[in-house]
C-alpha cells in the first residue's frame, strides 16, 4: 500500500470515518475513496453496497476487476436506561460486535451486577452523552420511560447523525415525547428518524423479547439499502418491571421497581 493512502486511511480510521482503498486487479493501481467522497465516485453504487455489509470482496466494474478494501469503524450502541431490556440487549449486541455503552444516573439499577462486562456511565446525557463522540456509527435506544433522561439523550442523538434512533413507549407516549422535542427546537425530519415504539412487530412481550426486537431493527438500519418503512413494535401495551422514574438529579432511586408500559402501540 502506498505510504499516502495509508496515512489517509489511519486519519480516517482515528476520526471513526469510513473508507474503501480500491485496486485495480489488471494494474495493481490503488486510489483511496472516503466515504464522503463516495457520491461522486464512478462506483458509487459498488462501493455504497460494501460499506453497508462492510464487506471486502472482488467486484467487475466498467472499469474492470477490482478488489475493494473496507474499513468501517465498528458500531457502537448507546442506551440510556439500566432497565430489565437493557440486560438482555447489551450482551445480544456484544454478540454481534456492536460496542456497548449505558447511561442511567440513578445507581441502584446502573451497577456491574445487573451488567456485567458492559460500560456504564452513571451520570445524566448531558454530562454522559458529549465526551462519547456519538456519531453515524452509534445506534441509540432510550429505554427509561423517563423524560427527564431520555429526552436530552435524543435530542443529542439527533444532533449526531446516529444511523439509528430508537425510543421505548406507546404511540400515545411517543406523540407527548414529539410535542416536547418539538418545543426544544427539534425539525420534523429529524423527528421522524425516531423509531417509536422502538422494535420490530414480532409480537414480542418479555423484556428479553423486546431487546430482540430491538436488535433486529437496529440491524436493518445499519445494513439495509434503503431501511424500508418496516413495521415498529406496536400493538397492545405491553406491562414490564422497569425502574421508577420522577427522579431529581443527583438523587437515589427507591429500592423497588414501577410498572410502566413498554413499548407499546
Amino acid at each position: 500500500m502506498r505510504l499516502d493512502i495509508l496515512r489517509s486511511l489511519n486519519a480516517e480510521r482515528a476520526a471513526r470515518r469510513a473508507a474503501v482503498v480500491v485496486t485495480d486487479i489488471a494494474t495493481g493501481a490503488q486510489r483511496f475513496v472516503a466515504a464522503v467522497d463516495v457520491d461522486a465516485d464512478p462506483l458509487r453504487d459498488v462501493l455504497l453496497s460494501h460499506l453497508r455489509s462492510g464487506k471486502s470482496g472482488m467486484e467487475e466494474t466498467p472499469q474492470g476487476r477490482v478488489f475493494l478494501t473496507v474499513h468501517v469503524p465498528p458500531p457502537r450502541l448507546v442506551v440510556t436506561g439500566a432497565v430489565h431490556i437493557s440486560q438482555t440487549l447489551a450482551p445480544v449486541a456484544r454478540l454481534l460486535g456492536y460496542d456497548v455503552t449505558i447511561v442511567d444516573p440513578r445507581t441502584a439499577f446502573a451497577t456491574p451486577e445487573r451488567f456485567p462486562d458492559v460500560r456504564l456511565i452513571p451520570q445524566w446525557p448531558d454530562e454522559a452523552l458529549p465526551p462519547l463522540g456519538v456519531d453515524r456509527y452509534t445506534a441509540f435506544a432510550a429505554l427509561t420511560h423517563d423524560p427527564k433522561i431520555d429526552d436530552p439523550a435524543l435530542l443529542h442523538a439527533l444532533s449526531r447523525d446516529c444511523f439509528y434512533v430508537g425510543a421505548l413507549g406507546s404511540k400515545k407516549t411517543h406523540a407527548r415525547r414529539l410535542e416536547r422535542l418539538k418545543a426544544n427546537g427539534v425539525a420534523e425530519a429529524a423527528l421522524s428518524r425516531i423509531h417509536a415504539p422502538i422494535g420490530l412487530a414480532i409480537g414480542a412481550v418479555s423484556p428479553g423479547e423486546i431487546a430482540i426486537a430491538i436488535m433486529a431493527e437496529i440491524t436493518a438500519s445499519l445494513r439495509l439499502a434503503a431501511a424500508p418503512s418496516l413495521p415498529s413494535s406496536a400493538g397492545q401495551e405491553r406491562q414490564i418491571d422497569l425502574p421508577s422514574s420522577g427522579l431529581q438529579p443527583n438523587a437515589h432511586p427507591p429500592a423497588g421497581h414501577g410498572r410502566v408500559a413498554a413499548g407499546g402501540g
